[in-house]
């Protein structure tokens, strides 16, 4: 899941401990916040900084939440056409785990995996969520922990 840092970075999450993850505009980012699962875990991605990359771990701890943003007009996230009724833009509340003492480059991410094994690094990818395979997630948090080649 992809936030900008001076939009709300891992260090907000830390000081909040839990928020929801507000704003997606995009109706595949928002099916993939749709799938999501309570205790599903999540990485925090810092994109549009230098360099961009993985900074953290949180955990997803409710879903099914309409986008409160949609219905407020001063949001940049309104929609009109979005009831409460009808929602058209759900999203999930994280808690914080963990920020990673071993942070993960964009470029580390491109050395290590495929655009078919990791969506974030495919060339022209814009979408701030998207899911990774287990075997995937599994070879980051060894990477992020320093038990695997960087």
């Amino acid at each position: 899941m992809k936030s900008e840092p001076e939009v709300y970075g891992i260090q907000d999450l830390a000081r909040d401990q839990q928020t929801i993850w507000d704003g997606v505009r995009n109706y595949q980012a928002r099916n993939f916040l749709r799938e999501m699962q309570v205790g599903d875990l999540a990485f925090f991605y810092h994109s549009n900084t230098t360099p961009p990359g993985i900074v953290g771990l949180m955990q997803i701890v409710q879903t099914g939440l309409a986008d409160p943003s949609q219905f407020d007009p001063s949001s940049k996230y309104y929609d009109a056409k979005s009831t409460k009724a009808n929602p058209r833009w759900q999203t999930v509340q994280v808690e914080y785990v963990e920020t990673f003492v071993n942070f993960i480059p964009l470029d580390q991410l491109r050395q290590q995996f495929t655009p078919e094994q990791l969506g974030v690094v495919r060339q022209g990818n814009r979408l701030s969520v998207m899911p990774v395979a287990t075997p995937v997630a599994e070879k980051i948090l060894a990477i992020s922990q320093g038990k695997a080649k960087p």
